[in-house]
């Protein structure tokens, strides 16, 4: 799989628009100002190729002439899929405060959590019968898994309850989390009585539903800001919930903190010692963990990843524009996978991707003109990847220099399976050398190892006598999650071998520095 972002030339701080070469995917937005957040929020994090608000199922649109909605926003990406109901009611102010809180629980959340289990037997069931469009006529663009495979996440997002739950409460407004109450519990006033601003299992018989506020959706969203760090922290709270060993957490946000500050060999977890029955998490973790040093130089160090979520965007905005300059498959659906391998790369390990490509563009070139690196992972679950920067001849014409980019980077990529066997998937990445360029252009390819047969072997093989990554050998980059806090140079330093790259010139060609440009969007 390998697709071309089209290069295009800026002019006076903007870009031109490139010729549409394939079918363009026309996606919704959000029709309300909640709808519309979540949709940013999840576009920043999960990038827009498998971000989708407002999907549509075709049932009875022969009769309506339109279709019905499934759910307010919907991201795909491989096995996982999220699935989003997102709700502002205003929280009614009676002075009886346990009616409030039901009458405004039934609505933002029982209601939206029927919506999200009604999605999910739909998707399920139907995967081939969902929407971008209410007329039906714009088919899902991304594949989704089989049932067998597919890992459902579900997330309600009530909003106009944090002001209220700080007042009640104190703290920060998120709600407090409480898995002894389940089902009508958390509502059933005026048979029963509730405890306001609380919330625990909606449904123990069904899937797990998570229920973000205000508050705790701009926690999660912005600290877990990848596709890979969202859905495991999903994951490893709905185990720790369904658990029973979860007595209460203070919010949302404390459970944040918590498992981000806990690691172990299979990744970061909530601490729970062996002869404990239960654990309750109280307020401060979040506090503490927002101020910490480690945490502040984290978020210093992190800048330069989100060069590597804006080359995924750039990518993205062509394949769905339809505007890309080479495409090895006309259908989305088909090429997708190749940008995958790069979205699923969690935050610390792009910071490391994104130092090892800003460090190739401004490598001395050889005598060829161009300069190769490869960066392989210790892991043998990580993709491994060829960065190429490739200088244009000046007898070139674009097509012919983008001809012969893609040919030589192939080639990379074979060699380097060749020599590595053990990487379970390679991606190969080349565009022109220097981070200070008017204009560039980028190309990407993917391929697994399974792919691989006699015929590759062979080439690589012959490919790699003939003397080609003979002399590249594979590049060490680290990255500790938290930096150790030392002076002030230490602290603005990559874990990286060459220099800062926040006041050079932004790869993505804006002609701007990094740090304005793509590296402004880190949080």
């Amino acid at each position: 799989m390998s697709e071309d972002r089209s290069g295009t030339p800026k002019t006076d701080g903007g870009v031109t628009n490139p010729p549409v070469r394939y079918a363009p995917v026309v996606r919704g937005s959000g029709l309300t100002e909640a709808e519309q957040y979540l949709q940013r929020l999840c576009e920043h994090s999960f990038l827009r190729l498998w971000s989708y608000p407002a999907v549509y199922r075709d049932q009875g649109v022969a009769a309506r002439k339109e279709g019905k909605e499934v759910c307010d926003l919907l991201v795909v990406f491989g096995d996982d899929i999220v699935v989003f109901s997102d709700k502002h009611c205003a929280f009614p102010s009676t002075g009886n405060l346990e009616q409030d809180w039901s009458r405004w629980f039934r609505k933002a959340v029982v209601d939206s959590a029927k919506q999200i289990w009604g999605a999910e037997r739909w998707i399920l069931d139907h995967p081939d019968r969902l929407y971008l469009d209410r007329a039906c006529t714009t088919a899902f663009p991304i594949n989704l898994p089989a049932r067998t495979r597919a890992r459902i996440h579900r997330v309600v997002v009530a909003h106009g309850v944090s002001e209220r739950s700080r007042e009640f409460h104190g703290g920060t407004g998120s709600m407090v989390i409480m898995p002894s109450i389940t089902g009508d519990m958390h509502h059933r006033y005026p048979s029963g009585s509730v405890m306001p601003f609380t919330v625990g299992d909606l449904d123990p018989a069904r899937g797990y539903v998570h229920v973000l506020d205000d508050r705790s959706l701009d926690v999660a969203l912005s600290t877990l800001d990848t596709i890979s760090d969202f859905v495991t922290y999903l994951s490893r709270k709905e185990e720790l919930v369904r658990s029973g060993r979860l007595i209460a957490a203070a919010g949302e946000d404390e459970l944040v903190a918590v498992y981000l500050t806990h690691m172990d060999e299979t990744g970061h977890h909530f601490p729970i010692p062996p002869d404990a029955t239960g654990v309750v998490f109280d307020e401060g973790f979040w506090e503490d963990f927002e101020k910490h040093p480690q945490r502040l130089a984290q978020v210093n160090a992190d800048r330069v990843s989100y060069l590597w979520d804006g080359l995924i965007e750039e990518f993205a905005t062509h394949m769905l524009g339809g505007t890309s300059s080479y495409r090895s498959h006309d259908d989305v659906r088909e090429i997708e996978p190749a940008l995958r391998y790069m979205a699923a790369e969690p935050r610390v390990r792009r910071r490391m991707l994104a130092t090892a490509l800003t460090d190739v563009l401004e490598a001395k070139l050889n005598k060829h003109g161009y300069a190769v690196r490869v960066v392989g992972s210790k892991d043998p679950r990580d993709t491994w990847y060829v960065f190429l920067a490739l200088e244009p001849q000046e007898a070139d014409a674009n097509e012919e220099y983008r001809r012969k980019r893609r040919a030589l980077l192939e080639s990379y990529c074979l060699v380097a399976r060749y020599r590595y066997p053990a990487a379970p998937a390679w991606v190969g990445l080349a565009m022109e050398p220097r981070l200070a360029r008017a204009s560039r252009s980028e190309d990407v390819l993917a391929f697994e190892a399974s792919a691989w047969d006699a015929e590759s072997q062979k080439r690589a093989r012959e490919l790699h006598e003939a003397g080609l990554l003979r002399d590249v050998r594979q590049s060490a980059y680290t990255a500790s999650e938290y930096p150790a806090v030392g002076s002030k140079r230490q602290s603005q330093r990559a874990d990286r071998p060459g220099k800062n790259p926040r006041n050079k010139p932004c790869p993505c060609g804006s002609g701007r520095k990094f740090k304005k440009c793509c590296g402004q969007t880190a949080r």
